[in-house]
């Protein structure tokens, strides 16, 4: 009986668990290799499974939402014609007290993602007894296996777990929120702390809450609740502006001479390269001149440190046909050309949009730029991406009149005109370096070279 194990793949170095979306067959479908099986989501980017192998879907391990560890088997394939098909049990979620996964002694494993060899040594993987970890409280609320043992590691108790806040799917507790739940313990809202039983109640303060004002639903509405990655962006959002305190600049640069450059050169540039070039790739350009001249910009902070990063990795927001916002990253992006720019910024931004990216590609930025004029505005006040320190916003380019100084005295004439703004972590960034660098940043532009070759 030959039988290949679908497991939950690698999907980058800090992912530990996925999300399965949706099974896109179902037991006892015929699958050919490399055929879609499900799709997954992760607390970055969704991405589809496929087959490792033609056959036959014998046993499907995990009903859809559930949360899988990386490497979990998540279904069985078999290979072989006439194979009997298994009906997984009713309760697909193996138990959270212990997990022994077994695999077959003539399974071709795959793991992260890779296929194994056929007759391969019995492979037993154990996970970490965990009947003394905390356990759910009333709230039913679900913590994974990982959760708990970080939690009973550093003393978390199910109160203080139920009280966190949660960045994953459905507001569940992730790896991450439990570390830096830990990292700022001492500094945690007393709604987290746990009372000691020595303690006198009167000695705890309760720490203020925001109520939000009761919504009328009664009336002409629309009720439209929000999907997975909506949610996201949402909690994000709210975590950078209540993490970093924001401000922002403005400048106005006259980029007259990047603008014809473009106009003039982008039909060779096309028949050249096969790509089209936008003025994004150039706004990129201009950024990583910019960091070079004040690396402080592109940092992060951990507690009282200042972590500044050597590698200039530029993500840049794009807009997805439903709506939402997801943020490839261009890594190394000042080592790229402006030829090597444009194809990396076109084939993020079209694999952005049919949702094709890899979980790699939009993790590790550390700055990011944002174009607000893609949608006609003039200016934005972007909110940072954490866990970087500053975003730049770019606006619409238009044709206005400007004063120009002359060796004949000044002149108004037509030129093409925008607003740059850059909202920054006001903790590392003040208005000095702000300002100074998205001056550069400008100043860049306003310089381009309009007699450069392609």
């Amino acid at each position: 009986m030959a039988q290949v194990e679908l497991v939950m793949p690698k999907l980058g170095e800090s992912i530990t668990e996925a999300t399965i979306l949706a099974w896109k067959k179902k037991v006892g479908d015929r699958v050919e290799e490399e055929e879609t099986i499900l799709e997954i989501a992760t607390d970055k980017v969704d991405s589809e499974v496929p087959s490792p192998a033609a056959g036959v879907i014998t046993q499907i391990l995990f009903e859809e939402n559930s949360v899988v560890p990386i490497g979990q088997t998540i279904a069985i394939i078999s290979t072989e014609v006439g194979e009997t098909v298994q009906m997984a049990p009713s309760t697909t979620q193996p138990p959270a007290s212990a997990e022994m996964i077994h695999h077959s002694t003539q399974a071709a494993v795959v793991s992260n993602g890779e296929k194994g060899i056929a007759n391969a040594p019995v492979v037993v993987h154990e996970t970490t007894i965990v009947e003394d970890l905390p356990k759910p409280s009333d709230s039913n609320r679900f913590y994974s296996p990982l959760v708990r043992t970080i939690a009973k590691e550093e003393n978390i108790s199910v109160a203080e777990l139920d009280a966190l806040p949660g960045s994953g799917q459905g507001g569940r507790v992730t790896k991450s929120d439990v570390l830096d739940y830990v990292q700022n313990r001492s500094k945690a809202p007393a709604a987290l702390t746990v009372q000691a039983p020595s303690q006198p109640k009167e000695a705890l303060k309760p720490t203020p809450q925001y109520i939000q004002p009761a919504i009328s639903i009664s009336g002409n509405v629309e009720i439209i609740e929000m999907d997975r990655m909506r949610k996201l962006i949402a909690d994000h959002m709210v975590m950078s502006k209540q993490t970093s305190p924001h401000v922002t600049s403005f400048v106005e640069a006259d980029v007259t001479n990047m603008v014809n450059w473009r106009n003039k050169i982008k039909g060779e540039f096309q028949k050249k390269y096969g790509e089209n070039i936008t003025f994004t790739p150039i706004f990129i350009e201009a950024v990583c001149k910019a960091l070079r001249d004040f690396p402080l910009v592109n940092s992060s902070v951990e507690g009282s440190k200042i972590i500044v990063k050597k590698d200039l990795n530029i993500g840049m927001a794009t807009a997805m046909p439903n709506g939402n916002l997801i943020v490839p990253v261009i890594k190394g992006a000042d080592m790229l050309n402006l030829i090597g720019l444009t194809k990396q910024v076109n084939d993020l931004a079209n694999r952005a949009r049919i949702n094709q990216l890899k979980p790699d590609e939009v993790q590790g930025g550390t700055f990011t730029l944002t174009n607000v004029g893609g949608f006609g505005n003039v200016m934005g006040t972007p909110i940072i991406n954490q866990p970087q320190v500053a975003i730049l916003a770019v606006g619409v380019i238009k044709k206005k009149p400007a004063v120009l100084e002359t060796e004949f005295g000044d002149v108004i004439a037509v030129r093409q005109m925008m607003f740059l703004s850059l909202s920054y972590d006001h903790r590392v960034v003040d208005g000095s370096l702000g300002g100074s660098f998205l001056r550069r940043v400008a100043d860049y532009l306003e310089q381009f070279d309009a007699t450069r070759t392609v």
